[in-house]
């Protein structure tokens, strides 16, 4: 299993794993504004035949410097692997260490208990409200939050990624 940063190239193979693995798609384009947008916080993951079997997309707004993650998604045959949670640590790491985000947020669709778990006791989210029918098939969404201080930043990469 190999992370790392998306190219240009990837998005096509990003749309197809998010085709394959969430209920939520978006049109190609969606994939080219967030890598354009922020390039440096759009990563795959790849098994070892070079597939990419996970992505996640994020954004930072600048003033004051606060992350979103727009999405994430493993293919099912490679669910309950960590694959995500690696995802998400290295995106955060990038927001909060490298990019200097204070917070990061999210939408989480509310029947979706294995991404809750994940955000809430593997990263230590915190529900912030709800925002009812925020999905296209009416479905409501938790948004999540994450503030952070400098205590609780991380001085290294979590795994091996060279940036």
């Amino acid at each position: 299993m190999n992370i790392r940063r998306a190219k240009p190239q990837d998005l096509i193979k990003i749309q197809e794993c998010n085709l394959e693995s969430l209920p939520e798609n978006y049109q190609l384009r969606y994939y080219f504004y967030h890598y354009l947008m922020c390039p440096s916080l759009t990563f795959v993951a790849e098994d070892d035949d070079g597939s990419i079997v996970g992505y996640v997309l994020a954004k930072l707004e600048d003033d004051p410097p606060t992350g979103h993650i727009t999405s994430v998604a493993c293919k099912r045959t490679h669910r309950r692997m960590g694959i995500a949670k690696k995802l998400m640590d290295l995106t955060i790491n990038t927001m909060t260490n490298i990019r200097g985000a204070k917070e990061v947020s999210l939408h989480v669709r509310v029947s979706n208990r294995a991404a809750l778990h994940m955000y809430k006791d593997n990263f230590k989210f915190k529900i912030i409200k709800t925002e009812p029918k925020y999905y296209a098939d009416g479905e409501d969404a938790y948004v999540m939050k994450k503030m952070f201080n400098t205590d609780e930043r991380q001085s290294a990469w979590p795994f091996d990624f060279k940036p």
